[in-house]
């Protein structure tokens, strides 16, 4: 199940307070979410692209912009530009301490914002809108009774959705003078737009507009029967999945070294989860690794539990291949395994006498009518199990350095 991460990062002008929707595992990539005009990151459409994104493998970043929400700063003294810049600090924390988003997504005026902000953030190789307009000073419409009194007096409060915000001449000459057509022309990365035809606040003309002036590659993709919001479950469903089948063709990791044919060969890299977050390849299977919290993020087993696991996993098997064998009637195997570190002097099987060792306790439940020599000799053949015999054996381990 994936997790959510709150976190607070430096803004424009001020804290910024987010979300990261974290999936189980390594992240296939990492994205920013970029909300509406005057919404939030906790909105419907945010909240449910993010986590089906993340059930899709995607890490997803969604924050507050300056003066909404949990963030910092005065909503009056934000502007077009201060969202930009907003969206480059957000990616900036994430290239600091997890990893650079590859992909933006932005909603309604967010998508104005993530086409801006694509050329500060290398690392992009997809950008997709969702109801975005094609010219941020759309916007305007939406106050539009209220423009002249901005003008004339410098500010004014207008009522949106419901709520009043004020609304300052410097957003309009700043939304007024963004060249959002060249940069969408200068798009250096693929792009998806999604739009609903019964748009009922930002027309589907806007998505035309934006798809005939970006170069390739290029996609659109009508959310058809959805209103702006995207307020049906269902809509914010189709929309991540379309998103996460766009966005593997562009930027997700690139394929791990197949080490398939060669047996035993594993390859750990860190997955910049968190401080100690792992990504292990073994035979073309993918697993992670971390320390629990508070010391790692806990997005896997920690190195114990993998050892754990791998002699509980072996010693089933065993079991089962013995039974299977001499046809005995083993209906289930079930091993519990416990790691802790003990005195010496309350081991006594072992070698050494003195200080701390380590104690592996491994419970094994046989089901079946088995007679109690069968049962016997079950447990016999768990110590003989190969993970077993290693961790009793001589290992040695030969380290060099690769330098990349």
């Amino acid at each position: 199940m994936a997790e959510t991460l709150r976190l607070t990062f430096p803004g424009s002008q001020g804290d910024l307070a987010g979300r990261i929707e974290l999936p189980v595992g390594t992240p296939r990539a990492w994205a920013l979410f970029a909300h509406c005009f005057t919404c939030g990151a906790d909105i419907v459409a945010a909240t449910r692209i993010s986590r089906a994104l993340a059930e899709a493998g995607v890490a997803v970043l969604r924050f507050d912009f300056t003066g909404l929400g949990h963030s910092d700063g005065e909503f009056a003294n934000a502007t077009f530009s201060s969202n930009i810049d907003d969206l480059v600090h957000a990616a900036d924390h994430l290239r600091a301490h997890y990893a650079a988003p590859t992909i933006l997504i932005g909603h309604s005026l967010g998508g104005a914002a993530v086409l801006a902000a694509a050329e500060r953030v290398p690392e992009v190789k997809a950008v997709a809108t969702l109801g975005a307009p094609a010219d941020p000073e759309h916007v305007t419409r939406m106050f539009s009774e209220g423009a002249e009194r901005i003008e004339a007096e410098g500010e004014a409060d207008v009522c949106l959705a419901g709520r009043t915000f004020r609304i300052t001449r410097k957003f309009l000459d700043d939304i007024a003078a963004q060249p959002q057509a060249e940069r969408i022309a200068k798009l250096g990365a693929a792009l998806l737009v999604m739009h609903s035809p019964v748009d009922e606040l930002v027309s589907v003309d806007n998505a035309r507009r934006i798809f005939d002036a970006a170069r390739h590659p290029k996609s659109f993709v009508a959310v058809d029967g959805a209103d702006h919001l995207l307020t049906r479950p269902g809509d914010a469903r189709f929309v991540a999945s379309v998103l996460a089948a766009w966005a593997s063709r562009y930027a997700f990791d690139p394929e791990e070294p197949d080490v398939s044919g060669e047996e035993g060969a594993i390859e750990v890299s860190e997955s910049h989860v968190g401080r100690y977050g792992q990504r292990i390849r073994a035979a073309g299977h993918a697993l992670t690794a971390d320390e629990p919290k508070p010391t790692g993020a806990d997005s896997g087993p920690s190195p114990y539990d993998l050892l754990l696991a791998a002699l509980g996993a072996c010693t089933s098997m065993t079991v089962r291949m013995y039974a299977d064998r001499k046809q005995w009637p083993l209906d289930d195997v079930h091993v519990a395994l416990r790691h802790a570190k003990i005195h010496a002097e309350d081991c006594e099987n072992c070698e050494t006498e003195s200080g701390m060792i380590d104690h592996i306790e491994r419970r094994i439940t046989l089901t079946g009518a088995l007679d109690d020599d069968q049962r016997t000799r079950l447990l016999e053949i768990a110590d003989k199990c190969p993970v077993h015999r290693t961790l009793h054996a001589e290992v040695d381990v030969q380290t060099s350095e690769v330098r990349g």
